[in-house]
């Protein structure tokens, strides 16, 4: 049994995504200092395993004690996302409590023996090209740590959403990643043995939407006040469409690159009724805006984006098993799930990490390997 502590825990994905995979595990301690993420934790894996706690402040002694095998990281992205123009990397303050783990925690329980074999880091795309990612890279070597390093998005995994993502596995050097050539220090855009050509075509979006009442779909509309002066900056997409763009810990409150909307009526032409509007807005009408309502543009639900980052899975019978505490706002639950990570891609990254968990792999590794590899991928 695979024991893990889980940091920047957020609302759980981490967790769920290693229940998922095909290796017995438990996460036997959560750390987060959000106390609304926090009570998420709580009501869906129990009181005992989520620590408010600032992570920053966590020492070796504190850690040790739980005799980890493996370390699950999603620390916050704001020091490295593009669309912080003040970024600042390793600098930022909010980049401290990461610094910490990797630079006193870590190399403290290393002189102990008793430090993680493995662990997973996530984060935006952006980070592949901070400084926080080189001397990641280059403490866990020294520590004794192979690794591997990925940008990929749920789009290869058959799921709608663009979300490009920096995945970093790690693990003791005395352990081996599977068909990956470690000596070239490149990141892949696929898990090896699932080769680019393997990607499978996204589903169409309407397999993931809620069947919603007149009166739920008014309650998720966009406003005319915002469609009236921001409107053009929206990326809309179709039931049936086959992609949205990433969601952020904004959507609903931001526009631009946060999200898309939905445009229920599909049969109308989207270009051609905005130009409809523009011309009405040009012309001085006050009530242009009224002219995009038959476009009924709509905001996603929680429910929906939970559905797309796989933290409740679309294509199964089984009862939904995540469940929000009372008492959490429609504006608190998009902030954590745009907080969040992808259930399903996590979950195909920890399979592959830990699949040679028991055994360390040999140099020839085979073509009949890659395709055992690729049949434990299935499940």
């Amino acid at each position: 049994m695979v024991r893990a502590i889980e940091f920047y825990s957020g609302i759980g994905a981490l967790h769920l995504a290693l229940s998922r995979s095909q290796t017995p595990a438990t996460v036997i301690a959560a750390y987060d200092w959000d106390p609304i993420a926090s009570q998420v934790y709580t009501v869906n894996y129990g009181p005992n395993v989520i620590h408010k706690a600032d992570i920053s402040t966590l020492t070796a002694a504190r850690l040790s004690h739980f005799q980890a095998d493996l370390w699950l990281l999603s620390p916050a992205c704001q020091p490295y996302t593009i669309l912080n123009p003040d970024a600042k990397g390793a600098s930022d303050p909010r980049a401290r409590s990461f610094l910490h783990l990797i630079d006193n925690v870590l190399p403290q329980l290393a002189a102990q023996q008793v430090h993680p074999r493995y662990m997973l880091v996530e984060n935006v795309a952006g980070f592949q090209d901070s400084d926080m990612r080189h001397h990641l890279v280059s403490t866990l070597k020294q520590l004794g740590y192979n690794v591997a390093e990925f940008n990929l998005t749920p789009l290869q995994f058959g799921i709608p959403n663009s979300r490009l993502r920096y995945y970093l596995l790690a693990k003791l050097s005395r352990l081996r990643f599977p068909g990956y050539d470690e000596s070239r220090s490149n990141i892949l855009d696929y898990i090896p043995s699932q080769c680019p050509e393997m990607s499978v075509a996204p589903r169409c979006l309407n397999q993931y939407l809620d069947e919603l009442d007149d009166e739920s779909l008014a309650s998720f509309k966009v406003s005319d006040r915002v469609l009236e002066k921001w409107g053009r900056l929206f990326d809309i997409v179709l039931p049936s469409g086959t992609r949205s763009c990433c969601f952020t810990r904004g959507y609903t409150q931001l526009v631009e690159r946060a999200g898309s909307i939905l445009q229920m009526s599909e049969q109308l032409d989207t270009t051609r009724v905005f130009d409809e509007f523009f011309a009405a807005q040009r012309s001085g009408d006050e009530q242009a805006v009224r002219l995009l309502n038959c476009l009924r543009l709509r905001y996603f639900t929680p429910s929906e984006l939970l559905r797309l980052f796989h933290i409740t899975d679309p294509f199964t019978n089984t009862p939904c098993d995540f469940v929000w505490p009372p008492g959490v706002s429609l504006k608190s639950k998009y902030r954590l799930i745009g907080n969040s990570v992808n259930v399903e891609v996590v979950r195909r990254l920890i399979n592959y990490l830990l699949i040679e968990e028991s055994r360390e792999v040999s140099s020839d590794f085979t073509p009949a390997d890659h395709v055992a590899v690729e049949q434990s991928y299935q499940h």
